[in-house]
């Protein structure tokens, strides 16, 4: 691997959320057996691509047999792109997008085996990346690790946030150490620190995504999920991961500040995939589309991502047909950054 081109060396990086995008991606849902009812998903997604689009372009990703209801649902302002996926988690299966600060950009593929063999087949959604870039015209750099975008947030100056409870997981990588997965992280996303969180391996899902417990919001500044009320499931494990997080700096020597964020708790449902999560929202163009429940906490969540970002307008969008896949808007969407 040391004589592999790095995007880091070619001096991309992948830029923070909150940089101007070009366009979101997604993919429309379509695996049977993942959603209770697939048209009322598919609904739920044509609300959140709705929700962007008044901020940003947005590409959907489209089986060729669905695309067809796809645009009937969709409507003309949503673009399509005809693929053969098996799923519909952008953020997880598509590519992390560079730039190099100079007008260039580029593409990292990782590999991806559906969050460690959990969903088959998965052979296309390993591809998607690569036709994700080249729809979008940009060098591709490929990269043997098993990683997904939800598995990372980076602050785009020079530091990355991730979990040792998913890439270093053996069903995902058992051959590499997490010294190497370190390095591979920052050779490819053109880092220079990693931040090593925790996370959560008893979210049986996506094994403790990041985009599940914490985000980089500012340079220096990361919301997590608060700590959970006492019989909160994960009230130990988010303890822990705040904990990791206290006294940590960035690439550059600043201290973090850490702002946290409840959980949906008060949703009532024995579905233990269900994503309560209002950190798993997603930075637009002038705006933040997040989860909405239909529950107080949706109220106080809003009124955190208004005051960590006042001059954006906050978007909520009902996800309870989407987050029983066990993923919220954050992980069915993915930022194409403007060059």
């Amino acid at each position: 691997m040391a004589h592999r081109r790095s995007p880091g060396a070619d001096g991309f990086r992948m830029p923070a959320e909150w940089a101007p995008h070009l366009r979101t991606w997604m993919m429309w849902p379509c695996r049977d057996g993942v959603w209770d009812d697939i048209a009322a998903t598919r609904a739920a997604y044509r609300d959140v691509a709705h929700a962007i689009r008044r901020f940003e372009p947005v590409s959907m990703i489209v089986r060729p047999g669905d695309a067809a209801g796809a645009r009937d649902l969709l409507g003309s302002d949503i673009a399509l792109l005809e693929y053969p996926i098996d799923d519909s988690w952008s953020r997880d299966a598509g590519p992390c997008f560079l730039v190099d600060g100079k007008g260039g950009r580029a593409g990292v593929s990782f590999r991806f085996n559906a969050w460690g063999g959990k969903y088959h087949p998965h052979d296309a959604d390993d591809r998607v990346a690569g036709a994700i870039l080249a729809a979008a015209g940009v060098p591709a750099y490929a990269s043997p690790l098993v990683a997904e975008g939800g598995g990372i947030s980076v602050d785009g100056e020079g530091t990355v946030l991730t979990t040792l409870s998913c890439f270093p997981n053996a069903n995902r990588n058992p051959d590499w150490t997490v010294a190497e997965i370190e390095e591979e992280l920052k050779a490819m996303l053109g880092a220079d620190k990693v931040i090593w969180l925790p996370g959560n391996p008893a979210e049986t899902e996506t094994d403790g995504h990041v985009d599940g417990i914490a985000t980089f919001v500012a340079p220096g500044k990361v919301l997590m999920e608060a700590e959970g009320s006492a019989d909160h499931p994960f009230r130990a494990i988010n303890r822990a991961n705040l904990d990791a997080m206290a006294g940590q700096t960035d690439a550059r020597g600043r201290p973090i500040e850490v702002i946290v964020i409840p959980e949906a708790e008060s949703v009532e449902t024995d579905d233990d995939r269900f994503c309560r999560s209002y950190v798993n929202s997603y930075l637009v163009n002038g705006g933040v589309v997040m989860p909405a429940y239909g529950v107080p906490e949706d109220g106080l969540a809003r009124e955190t991502w208004q005051a960590l970002f006042p001059d954006r307008e906050i978007a909520l969008v009902d996800i309870s047909a989407i987050a029983p896949g066990g993923g919220g808007i954050h992980c069915i969407t993915q930022q194409e950054p403007a060059a």
